[in-house]
């Protein structure tokens, strides 16, 4: 059985300095989190990250199924509709923050991927205490 979701996609940062110039990103979808999405940003290697360093930002994979229709979230992370075939999303750290704009053709795709994989309402039958906490545990 598939236990995992991955769907790469550019995303542009239309507040920054170079707002056509885009990113390749993945959203990732894992049944042992299933109430969460990953948005997954490479690090270009160096001697202090190595050849496949990332950074991960989880968020509710509702939050994202909701914020293309309605700005949803009041946290670190918010997603809303932008113009036509785009969402937005705001992920925001103590050290600022940054708006990108993701495919919404790419986004839908990946949630219909998630929803196939764990059906919206069905996330407690999916998840796994254990699991989850030696998953995370794993990620240091």
């Amino acid at each position: 059985m598939q236990k995992s979701a991955v769907r790469p996609m550019p995303v542009t940062f239309p507040d920054s300095p170079l707002p056509d110039l885009p990113v390749d990103v993945e959203l990732r979808f894992d049944t042992a989190l299933p109430y969460a999405a990953c948005l997954v940003f490479p690090l270009t290697p160096c001697g202090c990250t190595g050849p496949d360093a990332e950074v991960c930002w989880y968020f509710s994979r509702d939050l994202l199924n909701e914020g293309r229709h309605a700005p949803a979230g009041n946290g670190d992370v918010k997603v809303r509709p932008g113009s036509a075939g785009e969402v937005l999303i705001t992920l925001r750290s103590p050290d600022g923050q940054a708006v990108l704009s993701a495919p919404e053709a790419a986004v839908t795709a990946f949630l219909a991927d998630s929803f196939t994989l764990v059906p919206a309402g069905s996330e407690p039958d999916h998840f796994d205490i254990d699991s989850a906490l030696a998953w995370f545990r794993d990620m240091d």
